[in-house]
């Protein structure tokens, strides 16, 4: 400010407002000046120049903004009118009743278009960018626009970034009674049930540190076909104890658990989307059972459209959760030790906590319950605080290093923290109740723009004040579940975000405005694929909700292929794979019969072709495997299922010559009516691009050594044979051809699996997913042992692979899941 004074006076507080006449008075010289600078650059010639003019009226907007006015006020009308109302008034479009529907934000419940379809709380954000498809009852995003030809950008973003998918379709599953009668009906139903894990770890999931993953089925059939892959986690008891007064008011039958010594406890089981009616009701038989059974009883709820599910996929998803997370209060029962940090410590405890030791030492299975501060209003001073005092693991490491160690630190600290609490803390186990839905968008736009004049000294003295009836019964604090999926050797870390369905459009934009991509369904089975995870629903097909699946997906390639000229209509295939015809190639194996067409004939009466169901099971536990070799009396086969008691003696059989002068498999092994499947892991021996759909087959020994012998060798069907593979019935069935012609059986390979998932271009180690007959891989096994020398022997299974629409058979390496790890029931 100027002064009459020659000395210049401290200048007082600048004030709230500005008058800007005063203001450019005070300031004409400066203004002149910079008008004579203008003036000269454009030689004083101010027009608008001639190809940026525009129409006399473009720039009355008088008329649309009378146009949005009168919108605006139809929709209040018509939101604030009821339903006998409505009808008396004029229909209003459908542009603005969509609108006004898409913009709410109800506690619970999804909304649904005309057809009955739901529609995710993030229905808009994704219909505006992404391919959307009707799938399971719901608008669900299939991936981004094009043929789907981005797997290298996703791999690379996958490695060094986050990846986030919108699971909210996948619905839950609330079970509460007396544990014991909670542990009987899962283990009715799961395979594996909780009561064969570990003392430690059935300790840990019943404490509610830890969930579960299990195979869903039918209650007292554990080899009935498969339901779908579930997760399913406890409530801590520390929380029961303290909502205890607010249960016993709703649940007659906990003060009768807890007088009998059997504590009350709720369960939550997530299912798939694709068969939740289906899981939902096979729970519901069995707790009527168990109820039956005790006289007790059991409350069965479903939470399908109060909780959302939020999936982090990728290297870096521990330090985004540390920029948008802000807890005030944290609920754990952790079984792993951590160094408890806080900004108060000494400089020698703040050094022990670096970002690898404390992410290695987070178990896997982690169940982390959290309040947090509503996103979008979150600060990072804790953050800055607790990353003040820098450990010397971070000295001479660029600002982005630091960065994301501090974000991980933050995370673990508000993980630990022991002061960090609400008065009333908000439980995610207790939505059912009713959870407040976020504070609406215009009144955090409004608080953050009176924060901008107020650091600019141009608000009001009560400007920033915020009236709390703008807010209603909306609320700053979420409850969430932090759930950190096993990473298995090779896998990828996962972390899954379980919060109030209201809650999930906050979540979501900011996630993806800190950094994560977004992926759909198609992205999501690439990433699996890379992984070495199954994928539900495609590489489950002894369950129901593959075939629907493959239903869809024959329908859509049959109208597709109508699109193309019949020159260029690509020949037809199989959808889904014939998965009968594997037993063909059992009965061959076993009666050796000359006439190979009778047999075909012979199967088809039997079984009915390819139109029956998948006749078999899939094994997917150590003890499944070996529960069926005991019903058979094969434990001679060379099968080698991973257990935790027993040591893994596959090398003493490779070594081994006199062990494998026996024969390995007998006739009664090939006379069980269901055959048991096994996933494998196939990569390309040399060449070749697996595509999901392909045929696995049995390759002669003779293939095996001209493979690994020839660099140049080709193994082929005659194109004209290629048609005549499998051929479609009138009935619509498929089923398998094998050829008279002596020429084209000399190429002729048998089948014994199929491929689930292909392979992801552009990966740098490709592995597909394919489900082959047990008892022919260990014949395989036996007869490649037998003729290759000793130090040239594999613990991976040689086979030929060759795609639908190609000639050409490539070899390839099959290794047995269950032959790496105990169990395969991770899925994505």
């Amino acid at each position: 400010m100027v002064t009459d004074g020659s000395k210049p006076q401290a200048s007082a507080a600048p004030p709230h407002k500005l008058v800007v006449l005063k203001f450019a008075e005070s300031r004409a010289s400066e203004l002149e000046s910079l008008h004579s600078v203008v003036a000269n650059r454009v030689n004083n010639d101010f027009r608008c120049r001639r190809n940026k003019r525009r129409r006399t009226t473009g720039h009355d907007d008088r008329v649309g903004r009378n146009r949005f006015r009168k919108k605006q006020r139809v929709g209040i009308k018509y939101m604030n009118k009821s339903d006998s109302s409505k009808k008396d008034e004029k229909k209003v479009s459908r542009r603005l009743r969509r609108r006004v529907e898409l913009s709410k934000n109800p506690e619970s419940g999804f909304c649904t278009s005309g057809d009955g379809m739901k529609r995710l709380r993030t229905h808009v954000w994704h219909a505006k960018r992404f391919k959307m498809i009707k799938l399971w009852g719901f608008h669900i995003p299939l991936g981004l626009h094009g043929r789907g030809r981005g797997s290298r950008a996703l791999l690379n973003k996958l490695k060094c970034g986050v990846l986030v998918h919108d699971m909210s379709h996948c619905g839950a599953v609330q079970l509460e009674g007396p544990e014991d009668m909670l542990l009987s009906v899962l283990s009715s139903v799961l395979v594996p049930s909780p009561s064969t894990h570990s003392q430690d770890r059935l300790h840990n999931m019943l404490s509610g540190n830890i969930f579960g993953s299990a195979l869903l089925h039918h209650a007292g059939k554990p080899f009935s076909p498969t339901i779908a892959p579930v997760t399913y986690l406890w409530r801590p008891l520390t929380q029961i104890a303290v909502n205890r007064e607010v249960h016993k008011a709703s649940l007659c039958d906990e003060k009768q658990s807890i007088d009998n010594g059997d504590p009350f406890r709720q369960l939550w089981v997530w299912i798939h989307s694709a068969a939740f009616r289906e899981g939902y009701d096979a729970l519901r038989s069995a707790c009527e059972r168990q109820m039956d059974v005790t006289g007790h009883s059991l409350k069965f709820t479903s939470r399908e459209g109060q909780l959302g599910n939020l999936e982090l996929i990728g290297s870096n998803a521990v330090q985004l959760l540390g920029r948008i997370l802000q807890p005030v209060s944290c609920i754990s029962e952790s079984s792993w030790h951590l160094k408890k940090f806080s900004a108060g410590e000494d400089e020698e405890e703040s050094k022990k906590t670096s970002i690898l030791k404390n992410e290695e030492q987070i178990s896997s299975s982690a169940i982390i319950s959290l309040t947090v501060n509503d996103p979008r209003t979150s600060s990072r001073k804790a953050i800055e605080t607790v990353s003040e005092e820098k450990p010397p693991g971070l000295l001479g490491k660029n600002k982005e290093q630091t960065r994301l160690e501090r974000d991980a630190q933050w995370l673990l600290f508000c993980t630990n923290n022991e002061d960090c609490s609400v008065a009333e803390p908000i439980d995610l186990w207790d939505a059912s109740r009713g959870i407040c839905p976020p504070v609406e968008e215009s009144v955090i736009c409004m608080e953050k723009h009176h924060q901008r004049k107020e650091f600019i000294c141009l608000g009001g003295t009560h400007s920033g004040i915020q009236n709390a009836s703008t807010e209603g019964n909306s609320s700053r604090l979420c409850p969430i579940l932090l759930l950190k999926n096993e990473n298995l050797e090779g896998s990828v870390t996962r972390w899954s975000i379980i919060l109030p369905l209201s809650w999930v459009k906050v979540f979501w934009f900011s996630l993806v405005s800190n950094g994560a991509h977004a992926i759909g369904l198609r992205e999501k089975h690439q990433i699996a694929c890379e992984a070495g995870l199954p994928y539900f629903p495609l590489d489950f097909p002894d369950c129901e909700a593959y075939s629907h699946f493959m239903a869809m997906e024959a329908v859509a390639s049959d109208q597709k292929a109508v699109l193309c000229p019949p020159s260029t209509r690509p020949p037809k295939v199989p959808i889904p794979p014939p998965w009968d015809c594997v037993r063909l190639t059992l009965d061959k194996e076993s009666s050796k019969a000359e006439n190979s067409q009778s047999q075909v004939e012979k199967f088809s009466e039997e079984d009915g072709g390819h139109g029956a169901p998948f006749k078999g099971f899939v094994a997917r536990t150590s003890s499944m495997l070996i529960g069926f070799l005991n019903k058979l009396d094969a434990n001679h086969l060379l099968l080698f299922p991973k257990t935790l008691d027993q040591k893994n003696c596959m090398y003493k059989y490779m070594k081994d010559k006199e062990i494998l002068k026996q024969d390995a498999v007998n006739l009664e092994v090939n006379s069980c009516k269901k055959k048991c499947f096994l996933r494998v892991l196939l990569r390309a021996y040399k060449e070749g691009v697996f595509e999901q759909g392909a045929v696995v087959c049995a390759p002669h020994i003779t293939d095996v050594l001209t493979f690994r012998s020839q660099t140049n060798r080709e193994l082929q069907l005659p194109q004209y044979s290629l048609q005549s593979y499998f051929e479609q019935k009138q009935s619509g069935e498929w089923e398998l051809q094998v050829p008279q012609d002596p020429a084209v059986l000399e190429s002729y390979r048998w089948p014994i699996g199929f491929i689930t998932t292909g392979f992801v271009r552009g990966s740098k180690k490709p592995v597909a997913g394919a489900l082959c007959e047990a008892t022919l891989l260990s014949r395989l096994r036996e007869e490649q042992w037998k003729a290759l020398p000793v130090r040239q022997r594999k613990k991976e299974i040689y086979v030929l692979v060759r795609n639908l629409r190609s000639t050409a058979y490539r070899l390839a390496l099959a290794t047995i899941v269950l032959e790496q790890r105990e169990e395969d029931i991770k899925f994505m």
